[in-house]
């Protein structure tokens, strides 16, 4: 199958799943979609845009009463069909970054996906078993790959339903910890960050960003890392 044929199918499957109210979110309905249809094999760049969806939801408010009931008549199915992976869905956002380069000024080294393996790496060092806080440490800049100006935010939104609160935390707050290490930011903010719970991780998390722009350094690859993660959340009884 073409990938314009492909990326249309995921655009039609992304709206149903939408029109028939199994999923409300445009990016959760299209990684469900994609599932279904093509599994990992799909290029997360390839993924349809909101527009195309929208475009094919407005297709489907045209179509004829007997169209209309099959629609509702699959809605049992897909919801159980499109049950989505966690891991898939990570992988699906992170792969884009590949193809991300900040300034050089800023940050003269590794794509970001590469800087966020590294930045896995030196947190798998320092604290092997907390699957929470590894997830923030490979999923802190997902962000990147979808809106630069406001990463965080954008981040948390691809990834709202995925992460724990704790792992969300982490990653709100990341780029704001680097002002505590720089002397940047306000006594409020220090001290309410300060007070978080997890502030000695969101403190670790920040060095291993700041340490994770280093050219040539050995890093596990995506899928290593994921299956890393997997087996964890495994062990853990998930």
């Amino acid at each position: 199958m073409s990938n314009d044929k492909l990326r249309r199918r995921v655009a039609w499957e992304a709206a149903r799943l939408m029109y028939t109210r199994a999923e409300r979110e445009y990016l959760r309905a299209k990684l469900k979609a994609v599932r279904r249809l093509a599994g990992a094999a799909f290029n997360p760049s390839d993924l349809p845009s909101h527009r195309e969806i929208r475009d094919a939801l407005e297709a489907m408010a045209r179509l004829s009463p007997e169209e209309h009931a099959d629609l509702l008549r699959d809605r049992a199915g897909l919801e159980e069909e499109s049950k989505v992976d966690r891991f898939q869905v990570y992988r699906m956002l992170l792969l884009p970054l590949e193809k991300v380069r900040e300034g050089p000024r800023r940050h003269p080294g590794p794509d970001v996906l590469e800087h966020s393996l590294q930045v896995f790496d030196l947190v798998r060092d320092q604290r092997p078993y907390d699957e929470e806080f590894l997830l923030a440490a490979l999923l802190h800049d997902v962000g990147k790959g979808i809106e630069p100006k406001d990463h965080e935010a954008a981040g948390l939104a691809a990834l709202d339903g995925w992460i724990t609160p704790r792992t969300a935390w982490l990653i709100e707050h990341h780029t704001e910890a680097h002002g505590l290490r720089d002397g940047t930011i306000g006594v409020r903010a220090r001290r309410r960050l300060e007070a978080a719970e997890d502030f000695e991780e969101l403190e670790l998390l920040s060095a291993c960003d700041r340490a994770g722009h280093a050219p040539g350094v050995a890093v596990p690859d995506l899928d290593e890392a994921l299956d890393y993660l997997r087996e964890l959340a495994r062990s853990c009884g998930e």
